[in-house]
């Protein structure tokens, strides 16, 4: 699902409230509907609600690069590739390296694909 990140601020502090008149009051629904309720404003009072959308949609749209597969060495992984378990475009670890499984009209090969990790940057940043 896509959220939006332009939301109404007054929008979602009325549909909380609906959703707190819900439960008892004191409730650990309604403490924890009354603690996101007061965050949201205080993130627009102190003029930071621009910043908040950005992180808001980044959070939401954030996709990690993982290797589906890890393996110890490239034997393992030829392996695992003529078992038929690969997906085309599977990432794979080998020997903490990146790969891509691909199919060819010659078959399945490996290309090579480096991880974040091989950059010296955290996975999907």
């Amino acid at each position: 699902m896509t959220y939006n990140s332009n939301f109404d601020v007054d929008a979602v502090m009325k549909t909380l409230g609906s959703v707190s008149d819900k439960y008892p009051k004191n409730s650990p629904e309604d403490e924890a509907l009354r603690i996101a309720a007061v965050a949201l404003l205080y993130v627009r009072d102190i003029q930071k609600l621009d910043e908040y959308r950005d992180y808001f949609r980044r959070f939401f749209t954030y996709k990690p690069v993982i290797a589906s597969q890890t393996f110890a060495t490239r034997e393992e992984a030829d392996a695992w590739l003529a078992s038929g378990k690969a997906m085309d475009g599977e990432l794979v670890s080998i020997a903490g390296q990146g790969f891509t499984a691909t199919h060819l009209p010659k078959g399945w090969k490996f290309l090579r694909t480096p991880l974040p990790e091989e950059y010296g940057t955290p996975a999907g940043g």
